[in-house]
């Protein structure tokens, strides 16, 4: 699971340690044996254990793909590509959407270097309301009538169009005559929504890091960050359509990397847009989940993939428009992938008689501008922008940047104090959903069986087959119990290690249930807490998760948030297949003569909460459920600027229809523990906040006359003491 750490006042995206053999539980010696309590080393399964997580989610996504790609096939005619094209559109409208009406720009030019041939105006505009788009107008001298204007993108470099690799481009366009606008993007430079004055740095690192941290609150919200990253192009490209220099009628766009990506959205999104050429895009796609993998919150459209939106539909929407593809071969966004793209979408211009107005060009290079595809977008832009001239790239004189400075101190965030953020916008977004979950709650009944059927919808809960296959793996013994090693089948592929701790004696005895962060092993040893259960006469069932344990992700070069993205588009999350899982282990501990099949509960530790939370409302033969240390509600990841919380125990959508009180009320009237409640940083939440948030679920346990099962406290106790009340 990702998570976001303190170190001095900055919040780093970190990786997770990855634990060789889980050494804390292998090699102790109990009763003349070595232990080894890890059971995927020596099974033919577990030789992918590490990246099954990844391949069970890109094998889930692949088939969407598969589907996609089928009704590609269909099309053939110029009304058949029609079709489709109004199609994409509407999707892609309602799952990015929607977007914000459109008001003043209120622009201000802070500034204006001359410089020989043309001249620099820095300008502020106003996407939304307080929300400002920081960027400079490059203008040639001598202008007369309108001339073309190229929108510029900008990808997570520091700096940001100030870096001399894009000026070069951008410097280069003006010599040829061109206006450019190149604009700041989202969370970057003048536009970092994380800066500390006090400290003079960024509490969470500007580029893909706040990306993926706004993002995220975006994500639970149901919406992906990418429109925000969207709209600001289309108030871009409106601030050039205002400028009486600027030929509306021909306007292009174009951008390396995450820039390429923000150029290819406007394709799908924007009609004005005469000619586009993305550079070494970032956007999902079936080769790139296959390979590298890692890329920021905006380029994974929520849902999309379950709609059958990929790269590809961006540009296919815009068939016949002049557009250029611009590649190099050894970039981490694999080549094969713009080739494949690039053959399908063809067959879209075709059908319109106009395959010469898409091309794809290609070098030999890193991620990185080249001069052979410089001058190649050069030329495309001479040509359908209509102004002719030597495509040559030369030699330019670069600018500071202090001198490209917009605002005067720099950053919006210290020029502007009231100055809206993803955050801030995110959480407007947000207010009216969180009031129709509590407009909801006024008929509990009816709101009850809503939050069940959401959950399950957005959760992407699978309701499991009671064919486990288990396979018994060997057993340890200690006093007064034994430790039963098993290996059930999980979703897809995928498998679930599992200890089954035993106690001595001839009889059926209750049953446990034990969710652990990092899994089955942390608490086993001699003397842990499911010791200390089994020692009460609880059979206790630790499980590794999907993604948890030994089944965690391995595969390094793998952001940690990449395996919830991939499953956010495809309507399913982390939290979901876990829940299948647990209801798989409820299944196992039914199917066991020794256990008593009425008495089965569970017991989660930290961010396991919400897992356990959306199993127990799925699956109704879990009778008790102990929940220590969660995290108390979605609403405060989002309502709250910083959060440490980890996605992976999140819903993709869920304050559409629910928030975890929402599930603790679904409980009632069972028996429920909420001990040591964390608020979005993992500290202890202020009792006053615990009331408040957990009103509606202590409304509905009174009037069903069960107030008494709800057991609410922030004091620590001993978990067999909480477990045993649940059995009371």
């Amino acid at each position: 699971m990702i998570r976001y750490i303190h170190k001095g006042n900055m919040i780093r995206l970190i990786f997770p340690v990855l634990l060789s053999g889980f050494a804390f539980i292998s090699g102790r010696q109990v009763i003349g044996q070595v232990e080894n309590l890890n059971l995927i080393n020596k099974y033919l399964k577990g030789a992918s254990a590490g990246v099954m997580q990844i391949n069970h989610l890109n094998d889930l996504a692949f088939k969407y793909y598969d589907l996609r790609n089928a009704e590609i096939s269909k099309l053939s005619s110029r009304s058949e590509w029609i079709k489709r094209q109004k199609y994409v559109k509407s999707i892609l409208n309602e799952i990015v959407g929607p977007f914000p009406p459109k008001t003043p720009l209120n622009p201000r030019v802070t500034g204006i270097l001359k410089k020989d041939g043309y001249r620099v105006e820095k300008i502020m505009i106003e996407s939304m309301p307080g929300y400002y788009v920081t960027g400079c107008l490059f203008i040639p001298d001598g202008i007369k009538g309108k001339r073309p204007a190229i929108l510029d993108n900008i990808g997570h470099s520091e700096g940001s169009f100030r870096k001399e690799s894009y000026q070069n481009v951008i410097h280069n366009f003006v010599r040829k005559g061109f206006i450019v606008f190149a604009i700041d993007p989202v969370g970057q430079a003048e536009k970092e929504d994380y800066y500390d004055p006090l400290t003079k740095k960024s509490i969470v690192e500007e580029g893909e890091d706040a990306h993926c941290y706004f993002g995220n609150q975006c994500f639970i919200s149901g919406f992906s960050v990418a429109k925000y990253f969207i709209w600001d192009g289309i108030r871009a490209i409106d601030y050039l359509c205002s400028r009486k220099e600027v030929d509306p009628e021909r306007i292009g766009v174009t951008g390396l990397s995450g820039g390429g990506t923000v150029t290819s959205y406007l394709c799908a999104f924007d009609d004005r847009i005469k000619a586009a050429a993305p550079y070494n895009w970032a956007i999902y796609d079936k080769w790139l989940m296959e390979t590298h993998g890692e890329q920021g919150a905006e380029t994974y459209i929520y849902h999309g993939l379950l709609h059958g939106i990929t790269f590809a539909d961006l540009l296919e929407v815009r068939a016949p428009k002049p557009t250029l593809m611009i590649k190099t071969t050894r970039d981490y966004l694999p080549i094969q992938a713009a080739r494949e793209a690039y053959t399908e979408i063809m067959k879209a211009y075709k059908a319109s008689g106009k395959e010469e107005d898409l091309g794809l060009i290609e070098d030999d290079a890193e991620h990185q501008f080249t001069r052979k595809n410089n001058e190649a977008t050069y030329a495309f832009f001479q040509k359908y922008l209509d102004l002719p001239g030597d495509p040559s790239e030369a030699e330019v004189e670069m600018i500071s940047r202090e001198e490209l400075k917009v605002s005067p101190t720099g950053r919006i965030s210290t020029y502007f104090s009231d100055a809206e953020t993803i955050f801030s916008l995110n959480k407007k977004a947000t207010e009216p959903l969180i009031k129709n979950i509590e407009e909801s709650r006024k008929n509990i009944t009816i709101h009850l069986e809503k939050v069940r059927e959401k959950s399950i919808e957005l959760s992407g809960y699978k309701v499991p087959d009671n064919d486990l296959k288990p396979f018994f793996s060997g057993r340890y013994k200690r006093d007064g119990y034994s430790i039963e090693k098993y290996l059930l089948s999980g979703e897809g592929n995928c498998i679930i290690p599992l200890l089954v701790f035993v106690p001595d004696g001839k009889k059926k005895f209750p049953s446990v249930i034990y969710l652990y962060p990092e899994g089955k092993g942390a608490q086993s040893a001699i003397g842990g807490q499911i010791e200390e259960l089994v020692k009460e006469g609880f059979i206790v069932a630790a499980p590794d998760l999907f993604g948890v344990g030994e089944t965690k992700n391995k595969f390094r070069s793998y952001h940690p948030v990449i395996m919830d993205y991939c499953a956010f588009l495809i309507g399913r999350s982390t939290v979901g297949i876990q829940a299948g899982d647990v209801s798989r282990v409820v299944n196992y501990l039914k199917s066991r003569d020794d256990v008593e099949k009425d008495n089965i509960s569970a017991v989660s530790i930290g961010e396991m909460g919400p897992v356990l939370l959306h199993a127990a409302i799925f699956d109704n033969s879990i009778k008790h459920v102990v929940i220590i240390g969660s995290p108390l509600s979605y609403k405060s990841i989002v309502f709250n600027k910083y959060y440490e919380v980890s996605l992976s125990c999140t819903v993709a959508g869920a304050l559409t229809a629910y928030d975890l009180p929402d599930l603790i009320a679904c409980l009632a009237p069972g028996k429920i523990v909420l001990a040591e409640l964390k608020d979005q940083m993992l500290d202890p939440t202020p009792a006053d906040l615990v009331d408040q948030e957990l009103g509606f679920p202590r409304l509905v346990y009174a009037n069903k006359n069960a107030s008494g099962n709800l057991r609410i406290q922030s004091t620590p106790e001993s978990l067999v003491s909480l477990v045993k009340w649940c059995f009371e």
